[in-house]
């Protein structure tokens, strides 16, 4: 006899440490040579989950550069005090979008509900451009691995749909 789904959310933990990376060769060649530069999208994450009660562990501004993210989320997976990462930048089409290509190779288990879910719900807000994020999720040594758009609105939309399954996520992938 199976536990019910409701069990498990509740038995899962509420709360959750956060490391964010923001994907943007842009941002990162300013951050380099000590230019301005901004990172809405990872502020906008910091900010949701803090609001949402979790705890942002760290953070990280990377290139568009696929031994680089790999790298950067694989030493990630080594460290106790991160459960949830989080990329934001590198899921479109362009040639430099790799983030993808980077994390895919790591998960033992692909969460594609959670990509077509968030297309699912990004097409009223822009429509058939929708097709062209490949936004994914992914579980790997016991975390999740969220990569999402570099929009605002992409990491918005993506992290409401991880923080409503997240105690639940964090059940099975740990028992």
């Amino acid at each position: 006899m199976s536990v019910p789904r409701t069990t498990h959310k509740e038995a899962g933990p509420k709360v959750a440490n956060f490391f964010i990376i923001t994907v943007s060769t842009s941002r990162y060649n300013a951050k380099i040579n000590n230019q301005p530069y901004t990172d809405e999208s990872g502020d906008v994450a910091e900010s949701m989950l803090k609001e949402a009660g979790q705890r942002v562990v760290g953070r990280d501004l990377i290139k568009d550069d696929l031994v680089m993210i790999r790298s950067l989320v694989d030493s990630l997976l080594l460290r106790d005090d991160v459960d949830v990462i989080v990329l934001t930048g590198g899921t479109g089409l362009a040639k430099s979008d790799v983030t993808i290509e980077a994390v895919r190779p790591l998960f033992e288990k692909e969460l594609e509900g959670f990509g077509e879910l968030f297309r699912y719900l990004s097409y009223p807000k822009i429509g058939t451009g929708t097709i062209m994020t490949r936004a994914t999720a992914g579980i790997s040594r016991g975390k999740l691995i969220v990569a999402l758009p570099g929009s605002p609105d992409g990491v918005k939309t993506g992290l409401e749909i991880v923080l409503q399954e997240l105690p639940h996520i964090l059940y099975i992938i740990r028992s």
